[in-house]
C-alpha cells in the first residue's frame, strides 16, 4: 500500500491503514468503533473526519497524532493529510427507548455525607461539559436542600405547557429544582412516596429536549432518592464526591456500596478540598507584596511546597484504587470557587484565568472518558424492579 498514488487509493485503503489505531480510553479500534468518517481522496490529498465519542475527550490530541502517524507510515509521506476532529456523544439507548426522550446520558452526583461540596461539583461538571460544546441539563434532586438555583444564579417558576413542564434555563443549562417551586425560607417536609412522585415528575414530565448529558445532584447519604432513580431509568453511572479525611471517606465508601447494590455503574470519585493553594490565593487577593505580608502567618510556611493539605493528602485517590473505582481528579480549596457559588456565578469558576478551571475541566474530561467507556463496553443497564 505504501507509495500508492492517490488516483489508485480507495476508501478501503485508508481504513486499512488506520486499522490498529485505538481509542486510548476505550482500547478499541477507531475503525471498528465507526469513528472514521467522510473519507475524501483528492490529487495528492487524503481528508477524513475522526468522530470522537465526546467533545470533552482528554486524549483528542493523541488520537489525532496517532491517526496522522498511521496514515503517513502506511500511505506515504508525499501525501497531504487533512484530519478533522469532531465529536458525537453516545448513549446507552436512553433517548431511543423513551426513558427520558432525547436524553443520551444521565449522571448521578452523590456523596456519603453533606458538606463536601457535592452540589458545587455537580454544577461545575454540568458547566464543564457545556464548555466543551455538549448540550447539558442539571436536575436538583436534593429536595431537602435545593442549592442549585442559587449556585448558578437562576430564578423563576417553571411553566406547564399541556402535560409537560418547561425547565428554567440559565447560562445555556436546562434546570429543574424544588428551589424553583418553594419560597426560599420554606422547609421541605415529606415522606418517601412524595419524594418518589417528585422525582418521577422531574425525570419524565419535564421537557428536557435533546441533551447529551443530564447531571443529577443527589441529596447526601443513601436514602430514598437514589433508589427511586435506579428504579426509574437506567442511569449511565454515578460520581461520588468526597474530601480527603478518613471520616468523609468512610461515608463515601457507603455511597459506593449503595450504587453497587443498585447495579449502577461507578464512573468515578472526585476529591474536593484536596489542598489550599497558597500561590493562587496570593495572586487572587494579595498583590505583589502579599508574600511578605503573609510571612508571619504559619499557614503560609509550607517548606518546599505551596500547598497546604488541610484535610490530609491523597485519601480519595487511595480509596478509589482500593475499591476499583476510577479516580477523576482533585479540586483544591479556592476562594474564587466559593465566592462564585455564593454570588450565583459558579460558571465563572471555569472561565479562562480562573485558578479552579484546570482542575474542574480535568475532572470533566476524565468523567466524559468514563462515560464513553461505559457506553461502548457495557450493555444498557436494566431498570431495578422492586417486587412486592
Amino acid at each position: 500500500m505504501f507509495g500508492k498514488k492517490t488516483s489508485d487509493l480507495t476508501e478501503q485503503d485508508v481504513l486499512a491503514a488506520l486499522k490498529g489505531v485505538k481509542d486510548p480510553d476505550i482500547q478499541r479500534d477507531l475503525v471498528d468503533l465507526g469513528m472514521i468518517k467522510d473519507i475524501r481522496i483528492g490529487e495528492g490529498t487524503v481528508a477524513l473526519t475522526v468522530n470522537l465519542t465526546t467533545p470533552a475527550c482528554p486524549l483528542k490530541a493523541k488520537i489525532e497524532g496517532d491517526v496522522r502517524q498511521a496514515l503517513t507510515s502506511r500511505l506515504g509521506t508525499e501525501l497531504t493529510y487533512s484530519i478533522n476532529m469532531t465529536a458525537d456523544v453516545r448513549g446507552k439507548g436512553i433517548a431511543e427507548k423513551g426513558d427520558i426522550p432525547g436524553v443520551k446520558n444521565v449522571i448521578a452526583v452523590a456523596s456519603g455525607k453533606g458538606g463536601v461540596g457535592k452540589s458545587t461539583m455537580a454544577a461545575s461538571i454540568a458547566f464543564g461539559l457545556q464548555a466543551y460544546g455538549s448540550k447539558v441539563g442539571l436536575m436538583d434532586a436534593d429536595v431537602y436542600g435545593p442549592s442549585i438555583p442559587h449556585l448558578v444564579g437562576a430564578r423563576g417558576r417553571p411553566m406547564a405547557v399541556g402535560e409537560r413542564i418547561e425547565p428554567i434555563e440559565a447560562n445555556g443549562l436546562k434546570l429543574m429544582s424544588m428551589g424553583f417551586l418553594l419560597e426560599p425560607e420554606r422547609a421541605v417536609i415529606m415522606r418517601g412516596p412524595m419524594l418518589h412522585g417528585i422525582m418521577q415528575q422531574f425525570l419524565h414530565q419535564v421537557e428536557w429536549g435533546q441533551l447529551d448529558y443530564l447531571v443529577i445532584d443527589l441529596p447526601p447519604g443513601t436514602g430514598d432518592v437514589p433508589l427511586t432513580l435506579a428504579q426509574s431509568l437506567p442511569l449511565t453511572g454515578a460520581v461520588v464526591v468526597c474530601t480527603p479525611q478518613e471520616v468523609a471517606l468512610i461515608d463515601a465508601v457507603r455511597a459506593v456500596s449503595m450504587f453497587r447494590q443498585l447495579k449502577v455503574p461507578l464512573l468515578g470519585m472526585v476529591e474536593n478540598m484536596s489542598f489550599f493553594d497558597v500561590q493562587a490565593y496570593l495572586r487572587e487577593r494579595g498583590g505583589p507584596n502579599a508574600r511578605d505580608a503573609a510571612a508571619s502567618n504559619t499557614l503560609f510556611e509550607t517548606p518546599g511546597d505551596e500547598r497546604v493539605y488541610l484535610f490530609g493528602r491523597g485519601g480519595a485517590r487511595r480509596k478509589a484504587e482500593s475499591m476499583g473505582v476510577p479516580f477523576l481528579g482533585e479540586v483544591p480549596l479556592n476562594i474564587l470557587l466559593r465566592e462564585s457559588g455564593d454570588d450565583g456565578r459558579l460558571r465563572d469558576a471555569l472561565a479562562p484565568g480562573s485558578p479552579s478551571r484546570p482542575y474542574l475541566l480535568g475532572v470533566v474530561e476524565q468523567l466524559a472518558a468514563q462515560i464513553s467507556i461505559q457506553n461502548i463496553k457495557s450493555p444498557k443497564m436494566p431498570k431495578l424492579e422492586i417486587l412486592n
